[in-house]
């Protein structure tokens, strides 16, 4: 695409400077595209109108366009990945494509020759490319004859010569095209977590996709040691090490962006499963109004994290969305008038300006230890992954009282239960009742797909038997989660928070003071207005973002 630089500046989608930098960096070929997106010096839709002017090809608008699976079925999957590109339609023997890099002469001739057409390419935006391929196009075929051709050479050679070729790094190796694919996969699927797991006769892969498991990929157990070395070599753990449990993180490009991996490897009976969790930093970017709060709910939160001191806790049981709940409100709170300092045990995301530590046991950098050496780092807020024991809470609770904007996780059912846990764990109550600001306990229910929800029959006698509360039922749009090929026919398409928020009040402090039990501060805390994590859910069902089988499912 010799030119598409000048075409940029003359029709105004980016400044002659910064196009000139660009070149300078790259030169005017197949990496301007990319560079430009990636420093932000045009958007998608400016790179395709400009690619479609200085290659005298049409743009077409494809989130518009009536895709049609028997069309696109016309070109594998792996040539439309490789090149990326998508038939779009078949009218007597024209085929029309959309393509990024019309010019693409060899993608042009290897279509033709597979469907045996006449091309007509046209461009595209890559985003809605991507979104494209998300629908249609999936990698199950491609990873199924990924792992035959992975178990024939394993089967055909030792472990020894085949743990050297991954070595090599070979992009054209089975093994790593397996592995690279399956990443893309997961991260294209909106998955948490995968889950390579060995069995007696078979390697099963499953998705953790808006908190629920789901099996991918079923591979015979041949490939098994390839593909364990492979992600142990990538993440930087000791392949030799088989009988103990083992950590290391992968950073992978992927469309752009960088997204990392916490690999974490366990020994069972038929060998080592790893789960690697995936950290999306594009994705956490997150502000205070894309967690939902309740009006209620978000007051009570934003002034707690508003104040110069104090102690605010988030909880719930692992994987209900805590972290990214505080990593929105460091956000808020963080300014360069401020010093953050965070101790996590790992440190998932990297956040800008933030001083972020991870604990390392075996150095002796225990959660306790760091906050000690953090409180003589002058710091504002102080963010502790996770309060596990007596003494980090001890030292919480002192940096609470002395100045300090402390935020932290616990693990509890309920947002009153947080209090009489730290008296459990040997905190002094008098101490636990000063120091806390509010608790925030909160679960993740599955968000309805907005493409194929639909609404139910108003049945009122069986919204009032589930426990939705009257005054929400009259206004309530109640909808069913379907299914379509934008949420791969599961009917739901990400994850909402449900939240309850209390506030500690003299009544609270007087009342935990006293040895109040958990079922007593609760009824004080609803008194005062608390609203429960099951009727935060009943008002996103009024809503229309979830449904009432994820609010019983989640929720006490």
């Amino acid at each position: 695409m010799r030119g598409l630089g000048q075409m940029l500046v003359l029709t105004g989608a980016a400044r002659a400077e910064d196009v000139n930098s660009a070149m300078s960096a790259v030169g005017d070929g197949d990496a301007l595209p990319d560079y430009l997106l990636r420093h932000g010096l045009v958007s998608e839709v400016q790179l395709a109108e400009a690619v479609s002017v200085a290659t005298s090809t049409p743009y077409v608008d494809l989130g518009s366009y009536p895709l049609d699976p028997e069309v696109i079925a016309l070109v594998p999957g792996v040539m439309c990945r490789r090149y990326r590109l998508l038939p779009l339609r078949q009218y007597r023997d024209q085929l029309t494509v959309a393509m990024l890099d019309p010019t693409d002469i060899i993608a042009l001739d290897d279509v033709a020759s597979i469907t045996d057409l006449r091309v007509s390419p046209v461009v595209v935006t890559g985003e809605a490319l991507n979104q494209a391929f998300e629908r249609f196009l999936r990698s199950d075929e491609e990873l199924t004859d990924l792992s035959e051709q992975i178990g024939e050479a394993s089967g055909s050679s030792s472990h020894i010569v085949f743990t050297e070729q991954l070595d090599d790094q070979d992009a054209d190796a089975p093994v790593v095209r397996f592995v690279n694919l399956l990443i893309t996969q997961a991260i294209n699927d909106r998955a948490s977590d995968i889950h390579i797991e060995p069995g007696e006769h078979r390697l099963t892969v499953r998705f953790r996709i808006d908190g629920v498991l789901h099996e991918m990929q079923r591979a015979d157990r041949s490939i098994q040691d390839g593909v364990i070395s492979r992600l142990k070599i990538m993440s930087s753990i000791d392949i030799a090490e088989k009988r103990v449990p083992q950590d290391g993180r992968i950073s992978v490009l992927h469309e752009g962006r960088s997204v990392d991996l916490r690999v974490a490897t366990l020994p069972t009976v038929w060998g080592e499963k790893i789960v690697m969790r995936i950290l999306d930093n594009s994705g956490q970017v997150m502000l205070m109004s894309d967690l939902l709060f309740s009006e209620t709910n978000a007051e009570r939160f934003t002034q707690a994290i508003s104040r110069p001191h104090g102690m605010v806790l988030v909880t719930g049981p692992t994987g209900s969305g805590k972290s990214t709940t505080l990593y929105t409100a460091l956000r808020a709170v963080a300014n360069p008038r401020v010093n953050v300092i965070t101790v996590e045990d790992p440190v998932e995301y990297r956040i800008p300006d933030i001083n972020q530590i991870q604990v390392n046991p075996r150095a002796g950098l225990t959660f306790a230890t760091a906050l000690r050496s953090i409180l003589r780092a002058d710091p504002d807020v102080v963010l502790v992954g996770e309060i596990r024991d007596r003494e980090t809470a001890a030292i919480s609770i002192e940096a609470a009282l002395t100045g300090h904007l402390v935020l932290s996780t616990l693990h509890t059912n309920d947002a009153p239960s947080a209090l009489t846990r730290l008296v459990e764990i040997g905190t002094e109550p008098f101490l636990v009742a000063t120091a806390l600001s509010a608790v925030i306990a909160q679960r993740l229910a599955r968000r309805l797909c907005t493409k194929c929800r639909q609404p139910i029959d108003d049945d009122r006698a069986m919204l009032e038997a589930v426990g939705m509360p009257l005054d929400l039922i009259d206004d309530a749009t109640v909808f069913r989660a379907v299914g379509c090929t934008a949420c791969s026919s599961t009917g739901y398409r990400g994850r909402v928070a449900l939240h309850e928020a209390m506030e500690v009040t003299d009544r609270i402090e007087q009342a935990l003071v006293g040895r109040a039990t958990g079922g007593e501060l609760r009824e004080i805390s609803l008194e005062q207005g608390m609203i429960p994590l099951r009727d935060d859910g009943w008002a996103k069902v009024a809503q229309g973002i979830t449904t009432i089988e994820e609010v019983l499912r989640v929720s006490v």
